[in-house]
């Protein structure tokens, strides 16, 4: 499975290679780049997954990196890193086409649930249960109804069970942290949310074992791998 590629530009170095390993660290591919201008090249070259922009550079300011990018790719999330607190600039900055606006200093933390939420709005963008309804192996599963049918039988889920269905689907065959579905679905990854969630994949894993290409996998100290066929 391919990494996250993220394109990372900072011109303040030390923060950069901090900012960079604990990405890696997290298992993101990180292309850093530290001149303005040479950013759009860069950007043509790797094709990355989300862009992380600091405003402040030398030769090229991330504003107009931003809306170089914006030309090129219309649907790539940026998020900006500055350490200006005017209202106006974080203005521009949406509407050029910033994704997200992180002010300086920041912890790693919030960087890295920032990123994740982009990366989950951007997949799910492009794989929406269409009309509500999707068709799940054999079954056909009804968002809006909280329903699972396999055409003999249709089972009702629980508010719970079709929101979790729903993101296991939206992110199939893709690892999805336990932590984010938790914290989704939940509010927080506590000892009794996560043992609810514990039930939850139970139940659900129960309620699709009749089609044997559909598999809720456990990656052991990660998450779940939802695998399709």
């Amino acid at each position: 499975m391919s990494k996250t590629k993220i394109l990372y530009v900072e011109d303040e170095l030390f923060l950069g290679k901090i900012v960079r390993e604990s990405l890696e660290s997290r298992g993101f591919e990180v292309i850093m780049e530290a001149d303005g201008a040479k950013v759009t090249e860069l950007f043509k070259k790797v094709k990355p997954d989300i862009c992380v922009l600091d405003v402040m550079l030398p030769n090229k300011d991330g504003f107009t990196i931003a809306d170089e990018i914006r030309e090129l790719d219309e649907e790539v999330p940026i998020i900006f890193l500055t350490a200006k607190t005017q209202t106006e600039d974080v203005v521009k900055g949406f509407k050029l086409g910033g994704n997200d606006y992180i002010r300086k200093p920041f912890s790693m933390e919030e960087l890295i649930v920032r990123i994740q939420n982009l990366l989950r709005s951007k997949t799910a963008d492009t794989q929406k249960i269409s009309g509500g309804t999707a068709s799940i192996g054999k079954y056909n599963f009804q968002l809006n109804r909280q329903t699972l049918s396999n055409g003999k039988e249709e089972k009702k889920l629980s508010y719970r069970e079709s929101e979790l269905l729903k993101l296991l689907y939206q992110n199939r065959d893709k690892i999805i942290d336990r932590k984010d579905i938790l914290n989704l679905l939940w509010g927080n990854d506590s000892f009794f949310n996560s043992r609810n969630l514990d039930v939850y994949i139970t139940k659900l894993r129960s309620y699709l074992k009749e089609d044997p290409s559909l598999e809720i996998i456990t990656i052991k100290g990660i998450g779940y791998r939802f695998v399709t066929g």
